[in-house]
């Protein structure tokens, strides 16, 4: 049985023995090492997990920019791009600078500077309604030529390509309200070349016209010599 005194000195050895031992240092070096390994391998793997959400975005993406007047490019686009402006009956629209043209059931009315109140009519039997076509008009407007025409045939037009000598333009369809069957078109491009007399001129200055419908399919066409 061990007394009070014993139980005292051997408390005291115990606590001696216990302030002689040092400890080892703590490896703050090497846990620091460790953590910078491990930042280095969390910004590589969140890197590359970004690198990898961006590459669908990048292969999805369009370039935006202006529309086109290629006549290598699909009827398809072309339609989804421009639609047919719907008018009211006797509704004036500004078709170029001086030039005016409204629509009533009876065909194409226009003013312009070389005449006033020219009109074109889709029922006195001079356009064969029975089948699809397209009509032209051609005048001098300042330093434009001024094109327009009425166009007939089944479908929901969208848009117009013209084919001339310097190029192909796209032109604005307007028409009435309902699906009457036809409408008209109207573009601007510069002047033909006057330096050529026509009777030396192999094609016409305009050598096509051609109306798209919604879905890129041709709802009627005129082809020039």
């Amino acid at each position: 049985m061990t007394s009070r005194s014993d139980t005292g000195r051997l408390r005291e050895v115990f606590t001696s023995a216990a302030y002689d031992i040092t400890p080892s240092p703590f490896p703050l070096a090497a846990i620091e090492a460790a953590g910078r390994a491990h930042r280095r391998r969390r910004t590589a793997v969140l890197a590359t997990a970004c690198g990898l959400l961006l590459v669908p975005l990048a292969m999805t993406a369009v370039p935006s920019g202006p529309f086109s007047s290629d006549p290598a490019v699909s009827p398809t686009a072309l339609a989804t791009v421009h639609t047919a402006r719907v008018v009211a009956p006797g509704e004036r629209v500004q078709a170029a600078p001086k030039v005016q043209l409204w629509l009533t059931k009876d065909g194409k009315h226009w003013s312009s500077p070389q005449e006033a109140d020219q009109f074109r009519s889709v029922t006195d039997g001079n356009l064969d309604m029975s089948r699809p076509g397209v009509s032209l008009q051609s005048e001098p407007i300042g330093k434009d030529y001024f094109l327009s025409g009425v166009y007939h045939g089944k479908g929901d037009p969208a848009t117009i390509k013209i084919k001339t000598a310097k190029g192909t333009v796209t032109g604005t369809i307007v028409r009435l309200a309902g699906k009457p069957g036809w409408g008209a078109w109207y573009a601007t491009t510069p002047l033909p070349d006057t330096t050529v007399p026509k009777a030396k001129q192999k094609h016409h200055f305009v050598r096509s016209i051609t109306v798209y419908d919604t879905t890129g399919h041709t709802i009627s066409t005129l082809t020039l010599s």
